[in-house]
């Protein structure tokens, strides 16, 4: 989760949603991500997509069955989707969306919980308070 937080840092400097990813195999990092919607202005330019696409190149498949995912922030709709794609065993997230409307765990639509899709991701909730600052701190100077 550090390496997310890292890249979420980066992310931020660059303008754009504090948000990183990062995909494990066998406790070693295949294919990182950062947000970078702003300098590509591409509405898919998400962390945990750029990680995916990363990820199955380096590994020559779509499947990523054997992989873990740790973000930064918790998913979006979108990215959410990538991730039952992929067929990732399992999502960390530093940090739980604020806004009901946003996150795909669970507030808004529960598609990890979703019984009738054809892939299981376990999610493990692994909260960082440094993770919490800097998504409030970046929201809250956007709003200023």
């Amino acid at each position: 989760m550090q390496k997310a937080y890292e890249l979420a840092l980066a992310s931020e400097r660059r303008g754009d949603v504090p948000v990183g990813a990062v995909i494990t195999r066998n406790g070693k990092i295949i294919a990182t991500g950062l947000n970078r919607r702003q300098k590509t202005r591409m509405a898919t330019a998400h962390a945990e997509i750029l990680a995916i696409e990363k990820a199955c190149r380096r590994l020559k498949s779509w499947r990523l069955s054997d992989c873990e995912i740790y973000v930064s922030l918790e998913p979006c709709v979108m990215c959410a989707g990538a991730i039952l794609n992929a067929r990732i065993a399992k999502l960390y997230i530093g940090c739980l969306a604020d806004n009901k409307k946003t996150g795909a765990r669970g507030e808004a639509l529960g598609l990890f919980s979703e019984n009738n899709l054809n892939w299981k991701t376990e999610v493990v909730i692994d909260e960082r308070e440094e993770l919490k600052t800097l998504i409030k701190e970046f929201f809250s100077k956007k709003r200023d």
